[in-house]
């Protein structure tokens, strides 16, 4: 169960960007839409993709892990993405670490895993909108067309220099999450607002 209190004591890594990330939203007219979707549980799994463990952590989670590389698979408020061979980064509504470290042990039993809560190390910028992939493409060397990078897909990469996981939102119209070091969020988010001048009305 997330810790309410705890959470609304937190300040968020852009919580001083909210105000110019939703002004370049209203300025776009539509054409992208930046917001921080912050404090998202973030768990990081290692497990033989092979082994029991990983078919009995899927069970617990009430999913498959995702075993194609560069791809995600989402049930409800959850997401798994891909990061390895043997590794998933699980993201759930916040304040779910707790319930998902405790989920992903009991499934493994005494099987080899590694569960580690990286929720405060990144934080997640949302990038949606008509023109979001055009904006992203400035920084990023991926092809982001539909045919390549599809929802339902990740990957690790650099925007503007920076290092993060690109996802692809499987929801209708919902975007890009950008996860991003929490010490790097301030300039991808700059980046980002600079970037979307170009899409002003």
């Amino acid at each position: 169960m997330a810790d309410t209190a705890q959470l609304a004591r937190q300040r968020s890594p852009l919580a001083h960007a909210a105000d110019r990330l939703a002004a370049a939203t209203r300025s776009s007219g539509g054409a992208v839409r930046l917001a921080e979707v912050p404090f998202l549980a973030q768990v990081n799994v290692r497990v033989d993709a092979k082994s029991a463990a990983a078919g009995a952590v899927g069970l617990a989670l009430g999913l498959q892990l995702p075993l194609e590389p560069d791809t995600t698979v989402r049930t409800g408020d959850m997401t798994v993405v891909w990061l390895g061979p043997d590794e998933w980064l699980v993201m759930g509504r916040p304040g779910a670490q707790r319930d998902l470290d405790s989920r992903i042990r009991s499934a493994a039993g005494d099987e080899h895993v590694s569960v580690t809560d990286v929720s405060a190390q990144r934080t997640t910028l949302l990038v949606t909108g008509p023109r979001a992939r055009d904006l992203l493409s400035h920084g990023c060397s991926l092809d982001l067309h539909p045919s390549a990078f599809g929802p339902g897909h990740c990957a690790q990469t650099t925007l503007a220099r920076a290092q993060v996981v690109l996802v692809a939102r499987d929801e209708t119209r919902a975007g890009f999450w950008v996860l991003v070091r929490s010490s790097f969020a301030g300039y991808v988010a700059d980046w980002l607002l600079d970037a979307a001048v170009e899409y002003r009305v």
